[in-house]
């Protein structure tokens, strides 16, 4: 029995925590789920929406299943999820990006890792707001000391990439390539314009790959990352990325497998992991049993990964699939028109991956 902390969100996230639950319960992997909230419900109650409890089960177990949160308006909070990834120290955001025969997509058999850097770059949050006077004593020591300056009614976000995490995150991709008997690593970046942030990513991806003689390595631009991901995606395998084209590439890898609906996600460090869709808590949707619970699915088989747990992980996967691909017992967005009478609801597809598991 391995203790888990399944975070139920807010919006549609207790539906879909639900039947994720359900579905890694009939796989036999015997795990302890400690319940714990976070997000507008329990703001509402306790004036806070990321309670001290829930933190301190995650780290006590180790291991996460977080369904969708929202992020209040007004709070301390500029995202939930981004404080857990900081506060915890989860410098590695995996995210899968596989085809599933079934779903609706322009393209087929795409299996892509994109693993994108949790702490640094423009996401650190390191900003500085229009008119404020820190941010006039900003702009006006770089103006003293750059030959390029900066307009007076700017506001400043600064971009830290440094040696230390890069190596850390580019190691993580290298040693997650080699675990799962993949075969190359991309390190995606800017360094043709940003020589000393940028530039530094590609030099330490260089010098870590020498490590790795076994797994292939490249380097692209991140634009042109962006035109060869869409002409030509099975040239890639596992894409490292700083934050902010990490977000942006995981977004578009989503859109080549069908979208967020398929997309799982999990954010890993030394001593923790969370495992989350990367799709939002669509409160519209609130307790309508009728959203796409796939994606927290998924990222429960990736859970089951990490946990060891690999004959279960490939068993909910292949019920997943075997699901998706017969299209019968799947949610409205996964049928070929969305307002097809035969969709079922949230729970009646976790039900039919559950029977797919037992037959």
């Amino acid at each position: 029995m391995v203790d888990v902390t399944l975070v139920t969100g807010d919006g549609i996230g207790p539906e879909i925590a639900e039947a994720a639950r359900r579905c890694i319960d009939a796989t036999g992997a015997e795990v302890n789920w400690d319940v714990v909230e976070a997000g507008l419900d329990v703001m509402e109650r306790t004036g806070t929406p990321l309670p001290d409890a829930t933190v301190e089960s995650i780290k006590k177990n180790g291991v996460a299943l977080k369904a969708p949160i929202t992020t209040p308006v007004g709070t301390g909070f500029r995202s939930i999820n981004v404080h857990l990834r900081q506060s915890l120290d989860l410098y590695a955001c995996l995210r899968p990006c596989k085809s599933y025969p079934g779903v609706r997509s322009r393209y087929s058999d795409i299996d892509l890792v994109v693993v994108r850097e949790n702490t640094e770059d423009l996401y650190a949050g390191i900003e500085f707001e229009l008119a404020k006077d820190d941010t006039a004593e900003i702009i006006d020591w770089i103006n003293k000391h750059s030959a390029r300056k900066i307009r007076s009614d700017s506001g400043v976000s600064i971009k830290p990439i440094s040696v230390s995490a890069t190596e850390r995150i580019v190691g993580f991709a290298f040693d997650y390539a080699r675990k799962t008997g993949r075969k190359k690593v991309t390190s995606v970046h800017k360094a043709n314009i940003m020589k000393f942030s940028d530039g530094l990513w590609l030099d330490v991806s260089r010098q870590v790959a020498k490590k790795y003689p076994d797994i292939e390595f490249e380097d692209r631009i991140v634009d042109n990352m962006c035109m060869q991901l869409i002409q030509k995606p099975e040239l890639y395998d596992v894409l490292v990325l700083p934050n902010l084209y990490g977000d942006i590439i995981s977004d578009l890898c989503a859109g080549l497998v069908g979208g967020l609906g398929v997309a799982p996600g999990g954010n890993i460090g030394d001593n923790t992991a969370i495992f989350e869709a990367t799709h939002g808590s669509a409160p519209k949707y609130k307790g309508l049993n009728k959203v796409n619970p796939t994606a927290l699915i998924l990222s429960g088989v990736m859970m089951l990964r990490h946990l060891g747990k690999m004959e279960e992980a490939e068993k909910l996967d292949s019920a997943v699939a075997a699901v998706i691909a017969e299209g019968k017992s799947v949610t409205y967005d996964m049928k070929p028109h969305r307002d097809d009478p035969t969709a079922v609801g949230t729970s009646q597809m976790a039900d039919a991956i559950i029977e797919k598991m037992t037959m």
